[in-house]
């Protein structure tokens, strides 16, 4: 079994961190925590596991942060007793090969994309009864077991051949989906996820920082979930303002400096105090960051409306400086909206993945010209640069595996 994983060294990541600028192939190296491997194919590990070969996988930031060592290990997640090994790739559609006797899910034949396996062990793929609150609500990314190590961890991942997971673990991809349609779920499940976490209403603006694949979803996904909501995109490439405004966009601003056109676009008061200091009073009643840094964070509450709120979709794994005073002053609400799970709407609770299913299926939302470039599984190496270097014209680069 091929596969790409990056393993928990401290060591190896400080070593690879200090070496990454001055030596961008470092992360390739023997020195890196990352490692290609061809690992034995594993056994089954229970009666209700599954094993998948892949078709094809994209590549996502988050597994970029992982590859590049740009994470922090002083960052909170890190202080959890979790795993060890994260095998890359989770934009991942794949073939089951090989059910255990107990799956009732899947059959050999399906085509499956992956749920929970890249988020962590869940009380449903650990057989732990009664679950936690969280799963039996269907939001198994807050688990609280999940650093329990109570039962066996699949292996493989989406930048390899194949994996092994719990049932729970995969979806059922219908066949009238495409494969480049099936890669994509996962990252609108995500995007939807945030929408809905703080659904716009008719008329109010929003406005979604960062134009990479999960940013164009949310601009997409909060057309389709409210219409007459007027939404901004903000963007630092050419191609992302001109695909933010095909997906539905009424106005891009370009570059990385705001201020000045938020005011102009929401009708809000800029202030400008001693060194430069910026405040708005006045502006968006919803942020999205796909972002996620300490600057990003810090504009965004300073561009929420009193009373409005930010929401973060992406997050940069450091420990970061920034400003939380508009929380207090303005009562800007600062929330969090991680990967997907069970979502209200219409009065129903249902998946996230079958709201994004169903609406690739009858066009709803569209998935034309998001995939920008493919590479074989062997030319990894390139696709990584592409995917790194948005000036290639870069929104979604995913990796095939060959017969």
């Amino acid at each position: 079994m091929r596969a790409i994983y990056f393993e928990v060294n401290i060591p190896r990541a400080l070593i690879t961190k200090s070496l990454r600028k001055l030596w961008p192939g470092v992360i390739w190296s023997p020195v890196s925590p990352t490692r290609v491997a061809n690992l034995p194919e594993p056994p089954l590990p229970g009666s209700r596991w599954v094993r998948v070969r892949n078709r094809q996988c994209g590549i996502c930031a988050t597994d970029l942060t992982l590859l590049l060592v740009e994470a922090d290990p002083q960052v909170s997640i890190a202080a959890l007793p979790g795993l060890a090994r994260f095998y890359l790739g989770h934009e991942v559609v794949s073939d089951v090969v090989q059910t255990g006797p107990e799956v009732t899910t899947v059959e050999v034949g399906d085509r499956v994309i992956m749920d929970t396996r890249h988020t962590g062990p869940t009380c449903l793929s650990q057989g732990i009864s009664p679950p936690c609150k969280h799963c039996r609500a269907g939001i198994y990314a807050r688990c609280e077991n999940q650093s329990s190590g109570a039962g066996p961890l699949g292996v493989g991942g989406g930048w390899g051949d194949g994996y092994t997971a719990h049932e729970s673990e995969v979806r059922r991809i219908p066949p009238e989906l495409t494969d480049d349609q099936a890669v994509l779920v996962e990252p609108a499940s995500v995007a939807l996820r945030a929408v809905l976490r703080r659904r716009p209403q008719p008329g109010e603006r929003v406005l979604v920082i960062g134009c990479g694949i999960i940013g164009l979803l949310t601009v997409c996904l909060v057309r389709i979930v409210v219409p007459q909501a007027h939404v901004t995109a903000m963007a630092r490439y050419p191609h992302q303002v001109e695909m933010a405004h095909r997906l539905g966009a009424d106005e891009v601003i370009p570059g990385r400096d705001g201020y000045e056109e938020v005011a102009r676009l929401t009708g809000g008061q800029l202030y400008v105090g001693s060194f430069g200091n910026r405040m708005l009073l006045g502006g968006y009643d919803v942020i999205y960051d796909i972002v996620g840094t300490g600057q990003t964070i810090k504009d965004g509450l300073r561009w929420a409306r009193a009373g409005g709120m930010v929401v973060v979709v992406g997050i940069s794994p450091k420990v970061m400086k920034t400003d939380l005073s508009p929380v207090w002053h303005q009562e800007v609400t600062l929330a969090g909206s991680v990967v997907h799970g069970l979502e209200e709407w219409d009065g129903q609770r249902v998946h996230g993945y079958d709201l994004v299913i169903e609406w690739m299926r009858d066009g709803t939302l569209p998935t034309a010209d998001l995939i920008t470039h493919r590479y074989p599984l062997r030319e990894v190496k390139e696709a990584v640069a592409t995917a790194t270097d948005k000036r290639t014209g870069a929104v979604k680069v995913v990796l095939q595996t060959e017969d």
